[in-house]
C-alpha cells in the first residue's frame, strides 16, 4: 500500500509538471486568473477535484 501511495505522488508530480513545462505562459495566466476569484469559488474547484478523483479511483477500482 505504501509503495502504491508513493507512486500515485510521484505520477500526480509528474502530471502537474506538464502544463508549467508545456505551456508556462498559459499556467502563469490559469493562476492569475485563480488569485482574482473569491475563496468560495477557489473551494468549489477543490472539491469539484476531489470529487472527480474519487469517481475515478471508485470507478477504476
Amino acid at each position: 500500500m505504501g509503495r502504491t501511495l508513493i507512486l500515485a505522488f510521484a505520477l500526480m508530480l509528474v502530471l502537474e509538471g506538464l502544463i508549467p513545462f508545456i505551456a508556462p505562459a498559459t499556467w502563469r495566466e490559469t493562476f492569475t486568473r485563480l488569485i482574482r476569484m473569491a475563496d468560495g469559488q477557489i473551494r468549489f474547484v477543490g472539491l469539484g477535484s476531489m470529487v472527480l478523483g474519487l469517481v475515478i479511483l471508485i470507478v477504476f477500482s
